[in-house]
């Protein structure tokens, strides 16, 4: 049972993994030091699986995690890419989510040539895959993986904006939101030129660091009692990859997401 005179748990959120289990168990290991007789919340912003070379542990310790009550895992858009791929009976799906660095989970899974994927990756971790959730927020932030349309009610925010958004929701001012939004999915845009490190403004915090690539994988450290951005930033570090920018900047939204469109201010 807590003890009610203890001060709440603070919440740590953490960036796009990809793969890289490697910096997840830093970051699990920086988190328990920190919270050191607080106590912690963990928010994990999506983006579990891809280019990284370990997506399939990667999924099964943040299961773990979460089973133990011990994390919320919000859904990326690689992990929707990865759903839609192995439960629709569609070569397009599939070949996307090829396009978009599935072929590093796919070895994780030991998916070999002829092999059908369905046949190999376990059925449980894509129905926790599908199930995870979009968002999930506390008295003054929403926690999302891209981010939110600006100027939009909440109940009004679809699927594919959660998931995909970026310039409309990038380039919106702190007058365009009504609380604080923590996200991920864009380690490197016109704003951000620097992949590896973390986008703190009024109205956000980024911390999407291109872990995959850079080796550094950025947890948010929010005080439930503060708003607006963290009070730290924590860092694991580990070694890079080498990786194309274009892998960086990562995919752009499906074509015809109309819902994408008019987010745009």
């Amino acid at each position: 049972m807590d003890d009610p005179s203890a001060p709440p748990k603070l919440t740590y959120a953490v960036g796009d993994i990809h793969g890289r289990l490697d910096l997840l168990e830093k970051a699990l290991a920086l988190i328990a030091r920190h919270a050191r007789g607080r106590g912690a919340r963990m928010v994990f912003l999506g983006d579990y699986i891809d280019r990284g070379p370990a997506s399939r542990a990667v999924v099964e310790r943040l299961m773990d995690l979460q089973k133990a009550g011990a994390a919320v895992c919000l859904k990326g858009n690689h992990e929707d890419l990865m759903v839609g791929a192995l439960t629709e009976p569609s070569e397009a799906a599939y070949a996307r989510w090829r396009a978009c660095g599935a072929d590093a989970t796919l070895r994780s899974y030991g998916v070999g040539e002829g092999d059908g994927p369905m046949t190999v990756v376990p059925r449980d971790h894509v129905r926790w895959l599908a199930g995870l959730p979009l968002t999930t927020a506390d008295d003054h932030r929403i926690y999302v993986h891209a981010g939110l349309a600006p100027n939009t009610a909440f109940r009004d925010q679809s699927e594919a904006v959660c998931l995909w958004i970026r310039e409309p929701f990038l380039r919106a001012g702190p007058k365009d939101f009504d609380v604080h939004v923590v996200h991920g999915h864009t380690p490197l845009w016109a704003g951000k030129p620097d992949p590896a490190e973390p986008e703190l403004l009024a109205q956000r915090t980024n911390l999407d660091t291109g872990a995959f690539a850079t080796g550094r994988l950025s947890i948010g450290v929010f005080d439930p009692a503060q708003s607006g951005g963290p009070i730290e930033v924590l860092t694991a570090v580990g070694e890079t990859a080498a990786h194309s920018r274009s892998a960086v900047a990562g995919p752009r939204a499906p074509r015809g997401e109309s819902d994408l469109r008019r987010a745009a201010p």
